[in-house]
């Protein structure tokens, strides 16, 4: 494994427990939705980590807020799929509460950063 220095941003740690939570939260949904929402839901979540990742690793400020913006976007689709799969009941408020906040702070760190750099 490299060791680069996005691995000590807080965002990104906080984003790889964005990933177990949705592979948590996906376990339950029904096995019809293996290809449809559990798939979108964890790609997105992947994406977070990816684009923060890849957007150290740019050397321009452009660049890197471009990166920060898609990490972003996938954080705000990984909350319009959560709110599906509770429209839908895979999922009950309960459920979500400690992942809601999680949400809210990875976009906040991630609203943050973009305007940073």
């Amino acid at each position: 494994m490299l060791d680069l220095s996005h691995k000590k941003m807080i965002v990104w740690k906080k984003g790889l427990r964005l990933i177990k939570e949705v592979y948590r939260l996906t376990e339950k949904f029904p096995s019809e939705e293996k290809f449809g929402l559990v798939s979108q839901l964890r790609r997105a979540a992947v994406s977070v980590v990816s684009n923060i990742s890849e957007g150290e690793a740019r050397k321009t400020s452009k660049e890197k807020r471009r990166f920060y913006e898609i990490s972003c976007a996938s954080v705000v689709e990984i909350d319009a799929q959560i709110e599906i799969a509770l429209e839908l009941h895979f999922v009950s408020g309960e459920d979500v509460k400690e992942f809601s906040m999680l949400l809210n702070e990875c976009f906040a760190m991630l609203s943050k950063l973009k305007s940073s750099r």
